[in-house]
């Protein structure tokens, strides 16, 4: 029965051009068609599930291909705030937004690659979609970077679970950076580029919304455990070895 309904299938296909004219044939194929979808109800969710399944392969080697593209900017741009190993053989990039609830579950998966894997790379990218706030505070870490305290100010941004400019401000002082040079840096044309040139690079990419991560050369969406980020940076590892070379 299902040759006979791949057959009606395939003679329907070939006659919906003609589908203007009149043709006794395509009826009946029809009503065959319309019978066996109704007593198989099952096919429809068999067909979509093949369907997603074909779309989300299609995207995943679109996501890979625009990651091959745009690796130096992603990995390697200047100001990029980074952590861990600078020459470790696995980078992680990590798309977030400070005021973003999904990224703060996944801060504690961050924080234990760094701790446990002393091989691993980790950059920073400042993706501000949540408003004003989230900008300043963007711009509030990018500068701090400038001073040699772009991880500890992140985490305390992170860890606080709703931010004020002024809250953030605040933070930054808790933290031991000097206020008045960061001021001043948040004000630099360059920082504002860069999280244009970031906006633009994520949606390259096809990332939408935050939490993102990007292990090696698979892009990740969403909030990823402690475990689940072993798995995908050993992965990385992995396959970065097998080619004789680093998961950059």
């Amino acid at each position: 029965m299902k040759r006979a309904m791949a057959a009606a299938l395939a003679a329907l296909a070939l006659m919906a051009p003609l589908a203007g004219a009149a043709h006794p044939e395509q009826g009946a194929i029809e009503k065959i068609v319309r019978d066996y979808l109704l007593k198989n109800p099952e096919v429809i969710e068999e067909a979509i599930g093949v369907l997603r399944a074909k779309r989300q392969e299609a995207e995943r080697k679109r996501a890979a291909a625009a990651i091959a593209r745009n690796s130096e900017a992603l990995r390697a741009h200047p100001l990029s705030p980074v952590s861990g190993n600078a020459d470790g053989d696995v980078t992680v990039v990590e798309f977030f937004d400070y005021q973003c609830g999904y990224c703060k579950r996944a801060l504690p998966a961050m924080t234990a690659l760094l701790e446990e894997d002393p091989n691993v790379r980790v950059v920073w990218k400042e993706f501000p979609i949540l408003g004003p706030v989230s900008e300043f505070a963007a711009r509030a870490a990018m500068a701090a970077d400038r001073q040699g305290r772009y991880y500890p100010f992140h985490l305390a941004l992170m860890k606080e679970p709703e931010l004020t400019e002024r809250k953030v401000l605040e933070i930054a002082g808790e933290t031991g950076i000097d206020l008045e040079r960061l001021r001043r840096g948040m004000e630099d044309p360059a920082i504002r580029a860069y999280l244009d040139e970031t906006r633009a690079l994520a949606q390259e990419i096809g990332i939408s919304g935050t939490p993102a991560f990007v292990v090696g050369g698979t892009l990740v969406p969403g909030v990823v455990d402690a475990a689940r980020m072993k798995e995908l940076v050993a992965a990385a590892r992995g396959s970065a070895n097998g080619n004789g070379g680093t998961a950059q």
